[in-house]
């Protein structure tokens, strides 16, 4: 598995469409409890309250579960396909459970870890760095521009003729 390392850009795009991903699902969950209870009754409509105010306590733990379900599966996120990323071991290997685990809880609690990846080298985030990850093009994605004339050789007039 070889690719060059992702940029902050492509990995931003990712990680604002799993997000979008989650909220949107977990949104319908609440919404969905919210009309159930309303027809239930007032019990069901105080359990339906609080399962909003803990909203913004269990949404990092579900992202968490989502994106490292997807990394250990398939070595990508939904979000991660659409930007052409694939998430695999320093080693360019399959990641592992753990490494996917360690990963996911670092970005959903401590978000802000990301924006590291703007001035290593490699372009890892914290979480890369203690997951030992590395966050790459997937084969068959376009990379950075190569030199001006596509690389390929000069040919001087004299060869031409």
């Amino acid at each position: 598995m070889s690719g060059v390392p992702a940029g902050a850009v492509s990995r931003t795009i990712a990680y604002v469409v799993d997000a979008l991903v989650v909220s949107i699902a977990a949104a319908a969950v609440v919404t969905g409890l919210g009309m159930v209870a309303s027809v239930v009754g007032n019990d069901a409509r105080d359990l339906a309250r609080a399962v909003t105010a803990a909203y913004f306590v269990v949404l990092p733990g579900l992202f968490t579960l989502y994106c490292a379900i997807f990394w250990a599966l398939a070595g990508r996120t939904p979000g991660m396909a659409v930007a052409g990323l694939r998430v695999v071991g320093t080693g360019r290997r399959r990641l592992h459970w753990l490494s996917a685990l360690v990963r996911a809880v670092l970005l959903a609690y401590f978000p802000i870890g990301a924006l590291w990846l703007i001035v290593d080298r490699r372009h890892q985030a914290i979480h890369d760095k203690l997951a030992r990850t590395l966050v790459v093009r997937a084969a068959g994605q376009p990379g950075p521009p190569g030199p001006p004339g596509g690389g390929a050789r000069r040919v001087s007039r004299a060869q031409r003729n």
